[in-house]
């Protein structure tokens, strides 16, 4: 794959937020980041074998949204810029009339990705956007901490329909940083750079799927 040289800083993209077990706005913790899905193992790191990245159905709890997109070709532009730990993959959105386009995106399958999402990111690099994969269903809010550019975000439920979409800003101060949350349950979370939900067909009435090879 081609590469080009472009302005990448550490990669966030709205960090998550749990309402409720993990903390939200009902919650005293609702300003701190996703990190109670998993405690650090006692053993040293020396005694610890590096975890295999889970694929895309592994990572959705095996959601039917994420059994292939089913595009006849792979998307995406030519060059794109790797990102990171960050893997890509196929999106398709189909609309509520029936039009199925095809995307490339950048995955956050681990908890870890999920926490870096795309901080301080000015340009996607010739992705299309990014989707988070939850391994059980979540309503998780989401917030813009130390994120550069504003965006727009999509939720879909583990079959892919459209749950609920938010427009996001820029937010530099813990203290006075929003949650973004859906309105309903979901297993997946599509964010884009603000306004281009629609370019990629997400409207009311959507669905998504996932999986397979970018162009």
């Amino acid at each position: 794959m081609p590469s080009r040289r472009l302005l990448w800083s550490s990669l966030l993209i709205a960090l998550p937020l749990a309402i409720g077990a993990c903390g939200g706005d009902d919650d005293e913790a609702a300003a701190q980041p996703e990190t109670t899905e998993g405690t650090a193992p006692t053993e040293t790191s020396s005694t610890l074998a590096t975890p295999a990245e889970p694929t895309l159905s592994q990572a959705s709890g095996g959601a039917p949204a994420a059994n292939g997109a089913g595009l006849d070709e792979p998307p995406g532009e030519a060059e794109r810029t790797p990102l990171g730990d960050f893997t890509e993959g196929a999106l398709a959105v189909t609309t509520p009339g029936g039009e199925t386009t095809g995307w490339c995106v950048l995955l956050a399958l681990t908890l870890a990705q999920r926490q870096q999402g795309l901080m301080e990111v000015t340009d996607l690099g010739g992705y299309d956007g990014m989707v988070f994969a939850f391994p059980e269903d979540s309503e998780t809010g989401f917030w813009m901490m130390n994120t550069v550019m504003p965006l727009s975000i999509a939720w879909f439920e583990a079959d892919g329909d459209l749950v609920s979409t938010a427009d996001m800003e820029p937010c530099a101060s813990q203290t006075d940083c929003p949650t973004y949350p859906p309105t309903g349950s979901y297993r997946f979370a599509l964010e884009v750079p603000q306004g281009g939900l629609d370019r990629l067909g997400v409207e009311e009435g959507s669905t998504i799927s996932l999986g397979g090879a970018c162009a």
